[in-house]
């Protein structure tokens, strides 16, 4: 499948005698697909049961008959204001008990049964509607999940819907007591019905209540997006999407994506390296205009695990965004090398958001493809530059990685609730284990705790995973020749408690006697270079120790094809782990440039200069801001 382009567009937000001009000029500059729809419900149906789609009936019709692909969004993130003096109860509630208002967007509560009707409703009109019309060749339902802190409600409905979640997954009370340790300073209940929601307590409420109320609000998500799926998949053939953000892990993404045919994502660089993005000022500094060299291909990766393999980039930066704490323009070539970075790393379509700059509301200081007064922006140019590349380039073939890393959204949850230390975050932890195999020149794989490949890596890095059981335990070691786990891995049950065994450490004969978390400031040196920082894991037991702490302490120990990471690695330790696995496993490593990247697919090489200057690699020189790329010869014919 040859890589496309698509863009946002908003035709309820321009003059009609706009639309062909727009869809011509969209055409003119490479675009093959467009996504509209998503935020309209107020004029799909301005009043409850007055529906007025003759506008969309005659937008889609114009974008289609300019040869446009249309993906159509379900509006159910901006509930009409309408919508409220039905269901006045359907907003959420913030963790200090407020009830968060009309007047942005995805103010509803997921747990909120009446909405979710509403939300069918609305779907099903749509599905009727459009479901065979020629022109829509996706739908993508509501609009960024858990976008502005909107995973979790405190809410009456999500107290009523928490009970009886509770009920069901643990049949009666007492086992739930048990299993909490509700023991602990009398918070024994003797009924469901006493169970409140964990905020608002005098001092942390039990971890075992947050992280059964984490996974709960999960499912909710889970749950109202199938909601909307299933009504879809009567009523079209046409494939269903979602676009997740980044860094947002308050839901499980591999459970949505089970009832989707692909996973998109809005992808900012720039904006997440201002704003969720830990990185020293020298870093921040040097990439200020490119955004981070890893936090892109993280989430393309992840994405692509998602999808099972189908993701596009739903929202691509185009230019400064309105969100961000600072917003820098992309230094020149960077929406183009943002493009083909995504295609590299498996993407079908790459969207621009938006079309054309809004001269209103909230985001009407976000850069699009144009500008307010019709003008061409800087990022037309690139997007124009990016469709010429893409033909030039052609079909990418994407092919299993060696390596892999196993990605958990509830060890988020876990260690959110209970860091132990300021600095141990459990998305940080990963991403500094994925930016060690980038530095490395490796491609990467995401596996899920529920969908690890058969066919066999050389090794998995399993860094921070709360819980992990046996057969989790087993099938990982099956699905590679070496797996590292640690640090923290498997340090919690199920229902939060430390088990009497460690997943890994047991198998290695080898346990914890205790953990202690570390100042940023505090590093403990481990002998030949690197350290460990934030988190330590002091472990005893018989398993060999590959690297030792300063003092003596295992760092690294492991045999045959388990090895158990003691502490929260710095990057010289990652490098070190990294190099030690490939040389046991036989990978061939790319030591890379700082801001220099390598992305291997079946059919090309793709090095990827994040850069404000020219860098020189293997005999090649990529130029700032560019994207160099190889095809690799042909199999010859038996």
């Amino acid at each position: 499948m040859k890589p496309e382009l698509g863009v946002c567009y908003y035709p309820e937000h321009w003059p009609e005698a706009m639309w062909a001009e727009d869809a011509a000029r969209m055409v003119e500059t490479g675009i093959s697909w467009v996504r509209i729809g998503e935020f309209a419900w107020s004029r799909m149906e301005p009043v409850p049961g007055d529906l007025q789609l003759d506008w969309l009936d005659r937008a889609i019709e114009t974008l289609g008959a300019a040869g446009l692909k249309v993906v159509l969004g379900t509006p159910t993130a901006t509930p009409p204001r309408w919508m409220l003096e039905k269901h006045p109860d359907m907003l959420a509630v913030d963790v200090l008990g407020n009830t968060r208002k009309f007047g942005s967007r995805r103010h509803y509560c997921f747990s909120h049964s009446s909405y979710v009707q509403e939300s069918v409703r609305i779907a099903r009109i749509m599905g009727e509607r459009y479901g065979r019309n020629p022109h829509i060749a996706a739908w993508q339902i509501d609009n960024e999940y858990g976008c502005h802190d909107t995973t979790v409600s405190y809410g009456i409905a999500a107290l009523h819907a928490f009970q009886l979640w509770l009920k069901d997954q643990y049949g009666s009370i007492n086992a739930l007591n048990e299993a909490w340790g509700n023991i602990f300073w009398a918070m024994e209940y003797r009924d469901f019905d006493q169970i409140d929601l964990p905020n608002m307590t005098v001092t942390e409420p039990n971890p075992a209540h947050v992280l059964a109320f984490r996974r709960f609000s999960s499912d909710q998500v889970v749950a109202y997006n199938k909601a909307q799926a299933d009504v879809l998949r009567a009523l079209t053939d046409a494939p269903l999407l979602h676009n997740y953000m980044g860094r947002v892990l308050d839901f499980d993404h591999f459970k949505v994506g089970e009832d989707l045919d692909i996973a998109t994502w809005d992808s900012y660089p720039i904006g997440f390296l201002s704003d969720r993005l830990e990185a020293d000022e020298a870093h921040k500094t040097a990439f200020l205009q490119q955004g981070d060299p890893d936090m892109q291909a993280f989430h393309h990766d992840l994405y692509r695990a998602v999808g099972r393999g189908r993701w596009w980039v739903m929202e691509q930066q185009p230019g400064p965004v309105n969100w961000a704490p600072y917003n820098p323009a992309p230094l020149p070539g960077m929406v183009r090398l943002w493009s083909l970075e995504a295609v590299a790393h498996g993407a079908e379509v790459v969207s621009y958001f938006r079309w054309r700059q809004a001269p209103f509301a909230q985001e009407q200081m976000h850069a699009g493809l144009l500008t307010p007064n019709n003008r061409p922006a800087p990022a037309l140019t690139e997007a124009k530059q990016t469709s010429e590349a893409l033909s030039e380039i052609g079909n990418v073939v994407q092919t299993q990685a060696q390596v892999a890393i196993l990605f958990d959204y509830a060890s988020d949850w876990a260690w959110s609730t209970q860091p132990q230390g300021a600095g141990f975050d459990y998305f940080r932890l990963v991403f500094s284990a994925y930016r060690a195999l980038r530095r490395a020149g490796l491609s990467v794989d995401f596996v899920s705790s529920t969908n690890i490949p058969r066919v066999g890596y050389k090794f998995i890095l399993a860094p921070g995973i709360a819980t992990v059981s046996d057969n989790l335990e087993r099938q990982l070691a099956e699905a590679c020749d070496l797996l590292i786990m640690g640090p923290r891995s498997g340090a919690i049950t199920h229902d939060f408690q430390i088990p009497r065994a460690r997943p890994g450490l047991n198998g290695l004969k080898c346990d914890v006697d205790l953990v202690e978390t570390l100042p940023p400031n505090i590093r403990r040196g481990v002998e030949g270079g690197g350290a460990a920082q934030h988190w330590i894991d002091r472990v005893s037991g018989v398993a060999p120790n590959l690297l030792t702490f300063a003092d003596g302490t295992p760092a690294l120990l492991g045999e045959n094809c388990l090895w158990y990471l003691a502490g929260f690695p710095d990057d010289t330790l990652w490098d070190r782990v990294v190099e030690m696995a490939a040389r046991k496993t036989e990978v061939t490593l790319f030591p890379m440039p700082k801001g220099l990247r390598r992305r291997e697919t079946a059919t090309h090489v793709f090095l990827i200069n994040y850069n404000a200057q020219p860098v020189a690699w293997n005999g090649e020189v990529v130029d700032a801001c560019d994207v160099a790329v190889t095809q690799k010869d042909a199999p010859e014919e038996e």
